[in-house]
């Protein structure tokens, strides 16, 4: 077993934090409250990583992601900050919270009140409504041990994961949440819905463990929300938080390397212009597999070597068409803030995704509608819109061309738009775009070009994923969706949580979190 080192701050107490995604801003915040001074160093423009955005001939297209889940524990992070998160951040409370359409024509509204919700599962499969009521209980139960028992714990020592084996054996955590939906309903729609969830953290649901049903439960007792203005202005609150602390950011930097001392402590980091930055502690936002492979390259490592990264099961990857529609705001009224508009194929899809590496003709789509919730994303009288589908990442044999296939597949994904839900697309496109897996791959140092780093396997879960606290370094500490405990928002956000609980205090003492006024922020934001 891995033992890992323990150190105190010196005097200086300064930490760098590589990426400035929602993880990444999350740790630089509850750091800057223990006292360090933060330095927070991205190689984008702006902050939010996936979550940044881009706007083209007036649409923003918020480019990663658009459900939140979970508000509270935003707003813990904000409080614990001496912040209100509500007095910085609207939240747009959903419902329903999206739709489900099936390639036969019918279609499920996942509603916020149970008696809603029941009424939507008896219009489509009277005979499964009370193994309905069953899966919700299995989504509390695995919710209270999975969420509420794990989420923000450390994982980085064994006995940590080891206490509550008893829990996940009694909980059968070795079935995938597909094959509790199939114990629970018969009806094979239903099925997909109640298993689809771990879709949103690249998860694939027949291999999962059955404890991510644990995100029905959270849905229905926290709510599905829209960040106005964008999960990007969820970012750009807690980068102001950041820096009122005192910290600072720097845009347009790539850290090369993770620097050590001669006591094989971290000492800082080197950026890819060889500009070197001292640091006492080094929290990595980058992608798990990135930090590893890449920063920590002439470090011979014990755990996270190359032959146990080449092993490593990755999430799936993304083809996201992002798009806008002149005059369309009154047209398509079925189609609202969130649809999952799902193929004829559901199981045979999801083997095509993940373990042949197929890209198929067939697809299940993810579309955005922001505008309905939040007009400003548009032109008036015109619409902004994401389509994403699923795909295989670039690690597979003879990975797809995307170079070569980008335009083909987005034609598909079109014309399959078109057939379903948006008859009449082409007439009314405006502004396109479309990133791919080699997208990720080039812009956010994804490996594989994977949409949510690490797959959530069971064996890939809590002390077996990489930890919070890095076992190969001391003074190295890992945030974000390929650490402890995963991807998605509340996710990335709580592993900050966890970082905070294995940072010892600053020894300059905590400085109180101070609420600068808007313009000395801005005179900071602007120097930078």
């Amino acid at each position: 077993m891995t033992r890992h080192q323990t150190f105190e701050p010196p005097e200086s107490s300064h930490a760098v934090v590589i990426g400035a995604g929602l993880g990444g801003l999350a740790a630089a915040m509850r750091l800057g409250a223990k006292g360090w001074r933060v330095t927070v160093i991205d190689r984008l423009d702006m902050p939010g990583g996936r979550a940044t955005s881009i706007t083209a001939d007036g649409h923003r297209f918020d480019l990663g992601p658009t459900i939140v889940t979970a508000p509270q524990v935003f707003r813990k992070l904000f409080d614990d900050c001496g912040r209100d998160f509500d007095a910085e951040v609207t939240l747009t409370p959903l419902d329903p919270f999206y739709t489900i359409r099936w390639a036969d024509g019918s279609h499920m509204e996942a509603r916020a009140r149970d008696e809603d919700m029941e009424a939507e599962i008896a219009r489509l499969s009277p005979d499964d409504v009370a193994g309905w009521r069953k899966f919700l209980r299995d989504a509390e139960a695995r919710y209270e041990v999975g969420y509420e028992g794990m989420l923000t714990k450390p994982m980085h020592k064994l006995w940590e994961t080891i206490r509550v084996l008893p829990q996940f054996a009694w909980l059968r955590a070795d079935r995938s949440i597909l094959g509790l939906a199939r114990a629970r309903v018969r009806d094979e729609r239903l099925r997909m819905a109640l298993s689809f969830h771990p879709l949103f953290i690249g998860g694939d649901p027949a291999r999962v463990t059955s404890m991510y049903a644990l995100v029905s439960h959270l849905e229905k007792t926290q709510g599905v929300h829209y960040a106005m203005g964008g999960v990007g202005a969820m970012a750009n609150a807690m980068a102001n938080v950041v820096r009122d602390q005192g910290g600072s950011i720097r845009f347009r930097s790539q850290v090369d390397q993770v620097m050590q001392d001669a006591r094989g402590h971290v000492s800082g980091v080197r950026l890819t212009d060889g500009e070197v930055i001292p640091a006492d502690i080094v929290v990595s936002n980058a992608d798990a597999g990135h930090t590893y492979r890449h920063l920590l390259r002439k470090r011979t490592r014990t755990r996270w070597t190359d032959a146990k990264l080449d092993r490593t099961r990755w999430s799936m990857g993304l083809f996201v068409w992002y798009f806008g529609t002149k005059g369309t705001r009154r047209m398509w009224p079925e189609l609202g803030h969130h649809t999952i508009q799902s193929s004829h194929r559901y199981e045979g899809l999801l083997r095509d995704i993940f373990r042949k590496g197929h890209l198929a003709d067939d697809m299940s789509l993810y579309i955005h509608r922001p505008s309905v919730t939040d007009p400003g994303v548009a032109p008036d009288g015109d619409d902004t819109f994401y389509a994403l589908s699923p795909v295989p990442h670039l690690g597979h044999d003879n990975p797809v061309n995307w170079s070569q296939e980008a335009e083909r597949y987005r034609q598909k994904v079109q014309d399959t738009l078109e057939r379903t839900v948006m008859p009449g697309l082409g007439q009314h496109l405006t502004a396109s775009m479309c990133l791919t897996p080699e997208d990720f791959r080039d812009r956010y140092l994804s490996p594989h070009g994977a949409g949510f780093s690490i797959e959530p396997r069971i064996l890939q879960s809590a002390w077996f994923r990489p930890h919070n606290v890095s076992e190969e370094i001391p003074g190295l500490f890992l945030v974000g969706a390929g650490t402890h405990p995963g991807a998605g928002l509340p996710g990335v956000v709580a592993s900050a949580e966890v970082l905070e609980q294995v940072v010892p205090q600053a020894r300059t003492g905590a400085r109180a979190p101070t609420a600068r006024s808007s313009a000395a922020a801005a005179m900071t934001q602007a120097a930078e």
